[in-house]
């Protein structure tokens, strides 16, 4: 996997919850905070990327794709969010799967320079949202980027890496849940289609009975079912932003520097009131 240089890596710690719900029709999303402790097998070649690639261009391809992207819209502007919170600005910078710019049309020109979108589908990026910033669109596999180290001032990613195999074990903590309710199970899966988003491990079962499928339907609505008759899914989301260091950024204290020790953290109101007491 392609190397993105020294980076700094920061990691932000989900919203609160109770987030007011969105009204999206039929589909309500909320947002939330994960447990802690959620980890996940780190496996090679688990996804078939030629599968998935089919399946984006296929999502792409639809009259509406508009009609799937709230979740993809929820996640790219809080991503965006989290950029402006970095205080400096970026000449150059890279979207890792970026879809048709969930991210980049909520960014603006005093943020970022130019913005590299790269994605597995090329229907995607011929069908990219509006944007104030200037863009240059890649088509290349995330898991083989084709630019050299140290290319990029930052780099962002929405809702692609889960895709990605060998995905490193630093992506298995303090993640973000956003539940989104739904009718059933089967307006689920076709939202799940539209997005791009249908299972590609290679050890997929092929086919699925009718009858299997109205039992899980069945089996999913008497044992999630909210009090107004939907049924709960609940997207579990991991966010990433890198950016390496700028002059323009305060560096931290050097090693034995501090004046004060931990362990008199907790004398703190006592030191302070004979501070106030000697002036």
């Amino acid at each position: 996997m392609q190397r993105l240089g020294r980076l700094w890596l920061l990691w932000r710690r989900p919203p609160a919850a109770g987030v007011a719900a969105r009204n999206l029709g039929l589909r309500e999303v909320a947002s939330g905070v994960s447990p802690p402790g959620s980890t996940s097998p780190r496996a090679l070649n688990i996804f078939d990327r030629d599968l998935k690639r089919k399946q984006k261009n296929w999502a792409a391809r639809q009259p509406e794709p508009m009609k799937f992207d709230y979740l993809k819209e929820a996640v790219g502007s809080q991503i965006a969010d989290r950029v402006y919170d970095i205080t400096r600005n970026f000449s150059l910078a890279l979207d890792v799967g970026c879809g048709r710019g969930y991210i980049a049309q909520h960014l603006n020109k005093e943020t970022v320079g130019k913005f590299f979108q790269v994605d597995i589908a090329e229907n995607a990026l011929k069908n990219t949202l509006e944007m104030e910033i200037p863009t240059v669109s890649v088509l290349a596999d995330e898991e083989f980027l084709p630019f050299k180290e140290n290319t990029f001032d930052l780099v962002v990613s929405s809702l692609s890496l889960h895709w990605v195999n060998d995905l490193p074990r630093a992506l298995e903590q303090d993640t973000d849940e956003i539940q989104v309710n739904y009718p059933g199970m089967f307006e689920l899966m076709e939202d799940l289609q539209g997005m791009g988003e249908s299972n590609c491990a290679w050890n997929r079962k092929a086919l699925l009975h009718r009858d299997t499928m109205l039992a899980a339907a069945a089996v999913y609505r008497e044992m999630y079912r909210n009090e107004d008759g939907s049924v709960p899914a609940t997207y579990q989301i991991y966010y990433m932003i890198g950016w390496k260091y700028h002059d323009s950024q305060a560096r931290p204290a050097e090693r034995g520097s501090a004046t004060v020790s931990f362990g008199e953290l907790g004398k703190i109101n006592n030191l302070m009131s004979q501070g106030k007491t000697s002036q």
